[in-house]
């Protein structure tokens, strides 16, 4: 009897220890573990330059400048990135967001080119934020990928800075960054835009490829929904693919929680005009940016370069432009597209030779 308590003794022993190394293994894996952040809002991050690196704020006296970075687009994504660490001597700092089998892809297209010195840092976004707000609506696929939607989410990000700029990727950068960073925002505006009523040479490539410049070409006007958000059809929209945001207005106006609103009306209503919207991503920052939001110098966002294969502007009016936007389909870094010099003179050859240029001579 005496050796049988004996026995159950050492067995307990070896329990309890069994359970401190599990213990222990699992505490030991959780801190090795990369720590994540904003795991509520879908972004993480992954990866920057200086692993020491805090965060940066207002007093490091940077230029934050938040651009996404798909797979299929990281070429434009560098030649964005590289016009503008080219044409300033500003302390730019570039918040790149990007979707997890692409993080890789974008480290080594910057750590193995001449975008080595640039500082920046690698954001995650989780696609699974935008269940239930996004349904298929566009003839362009590419407008319903999950980082056109990261403009929405700029508050949640991994920073710590009351004024960014955001930037498509299928821009190019001629003037100095600082320059724009500087605009002064109206009180109480969260953002500011350029208006698509404001160059006489915008207005010619307006009309000459049929693009609509008013809320009427986002939004169904025979919605009730949108009836009775007392927007003037005629009224002039605005392009989110460039702007300046106060972050901190935007947090205080809850600018995220109305846009993901509007998402949902329009997932639940079918409140938008795809016919020339092309997408879902730019109604619901009209709708909630109407008349609150500040107007940038219409040269720091020339537009519509993208929209045709052969609508081009004169030469002497982009060499003014300080920022060149290639929106709608004709990409530069495809063929057909316009002004493909301005876009190539930016572009870096990706190392991993997964990104390269389609021009006449590689068509078969």
């Amino acid at each position: 009897m005496a050796l049988l308590r004996k026995i159950n003794r050492v067995l307990l022993v070896l329990l309890v220890l069994m359970v401190c190394l599990l213990l222990h293994s699992t505490l030991l894996r959780a801190s090795t573990r990369p720590k994540v952040s904003g795991t509520k809002t879908g972004f993480y991050m992954f990866s920057q330059t200086k692993p020491t690196m805090t965060k940066l704020s207002e007093a490091d006296n940077v230029i934050p400048v938040i651009i996404c970075a798909s797979e299929e687009r990281m070429g434009a994504t560098m030649a964005t990135i590289n016009s503008i660490y080219s044409n300033t001597d500003a302390s730019v700092f570039f918040y790149i967001v990007t979707l997890r089998d692409a993080i890789k892809l974008a480290r080594r297209y910057i750590e193995k080119t001449k975008l080595k010195s640039i500082k920046y840092k690698l954001l995650e976004f989780n696609p699974m934020v935008l269940r239930g707000k996004v349904k298929p609506d566009s003839s362009r696929p590419d407008l319903l990928h999950p980082l056109n939607f990261v403009r929405f989410y700029i508050p949640l990000l991994d920073i710590n800075h009351n004024r960014v700029i955001y930037l498509d990727d299928d821009v190019i950068v001629q003037g100095d960054i600082k320059d724009l960073f500087s605009i002064k925002l109206k009180p109480g505006h969260a953002a500011a835009f350029a208006t698509d009523c404001d160059l006489p040479s915008t207005h010619e490539m307006v009309r000459s490829i049929g693009m609509q410049t008013t809320y009427m070409g986002f939004l169904d006007y025979r919605k009730q929904e949108v009836k009775d958000l007392g927007i003037n059809p005629s009224d002039c929209s605005f392009n989110p693919g460039v702007f300046v945001a106060d972050v901190k207005e935007w947090k205080k106006q809850k600018i995220t929680k109305e846009l993901e609103k509007w998402m949902q009306e329009n997932f639940e209503n079918n409140i938008y005009s795809s016919a020339m919207a092309g997408g879902v991503a730019t109604p619901p920052m009209l709708i909630v940016f109407h008349d609150k939001h500040t107007t940038l110098d219409p040269l720091w966002h020339v537009r519509h370069l993208g929209w045709s294969p052969d609508a081009r502007y004169s030469d002497s009016f982009l060499q003014g432009a300080h920022l060149l936007h290639w929106n709608g389909p004709f990409k530069p870094w495809n063929y057909p597209a316009v002004h493909i010099d301005l876009w190539e003179k930016w572009f870096i050859p990706d190392p991993s030779r997964k990104f390269s240029l389609v021009r006449p001579e590689n068509l078969i």
